[in-house]
């Protein structure tokens, strides 16, 4: 513990805990669809991943003439997470990773997400990893912005009671990636290989230290970190 290089770990949650990107935009690209915005999964995930569906009401708005309302956000999540409820998976070597930090930081870790706290704690749970996060969940939608503003993984930190200079923050997506760098924190980009994610590139220039594949490799990674913290 004493040579860990960080204070904490800050998670993103869908697309590094969890696989359910692919699920939410076919939820998403169906009800876009009902509106007359017709796209495959793939483009919905290109512009919607990394996003809060409330924060992108104004260019839904545009592509189909309809006006977002609470209710049409609502019948989304709702819809989002029934679907989620029975095909959620979580990403390989996440659970095994999130316990080894948890241990490690005698707790002090935490998710930091844009996403709606309902979908969040859903998630973690579905992933047999609500008991690492308990009180230690902060959603986006809870505070002034979400990211790509740092607000969210401000709050974790302070939560925490660590600088978020001395946090490590795990993201896929240059959204997340920016909100990390925001905070102060030290950024690490998840890049599989599979769709739903920012590229290796992309998360680089968003201000990543390091890109890697496999979450399984996340606990070592950190603990042998001897680059440069923010």
């Amino acid at each position: 513990m004493a040579d860990f290089p960080f204070d904490a770990v800050l998670f993103d949650c869908d697309g590094v805990l969890v696989d359910s990107e692919p699920i939410t935009n076919r939820v998403l690209t169906e009800m876009l669809g009902e509106l007359g915005w017709h796209l495959t999964v793939e483009e919905t995930m290109r512009i919607f991943v990394g996003k809060a569906v409330k924060d992108e009401a104004a260019l839904i708005e545009a592509q189909t003439g309809f006006a977002i309302t609470s209710d049409w956000l609502m019948q989304f999540r709702e819809r989002r997470n029934t679907a989620l409820d029975s095909e959620l998976r979580a990403i390989a070597g996440a659970a095994c990773a999130v316990r080894a930090l948890h241990r490690t930081l005698n707790g002090r870790i935490a998710v930091a997400s844009g996403a709606d706290r309902i979908k969040v704690e859903l998630q973690l749970s579905k992933a047999g990893m609500l008991d690492c996060f308990a009180g230690r969940i902060f959603s986006g939608h809870e505070t002034p912005r979400s990211k790509p503003f740092p607000d969210v993984y401000l709050a974790a930190a302070a939560a925490l009671g660590v600088d978020p200079g001395r946090c490590a923050v795990v993201e896929d997506t240059v959204t997340g990636t920016t909100a990390g760098v925001a905070a102060g924190a030290t950024v690490f980009g998840y890049c599989p290989v599979e769709l739903g994610h920012s590229s290796a590139t992309a998360l680089h220039g968003a201000g990543a230290v390091h890109v890697f594949q496999d979450m399984a490799e996340l606990a070592g990674l950190l603990g042998g970190w001897r680059g440069v913290t923010r």
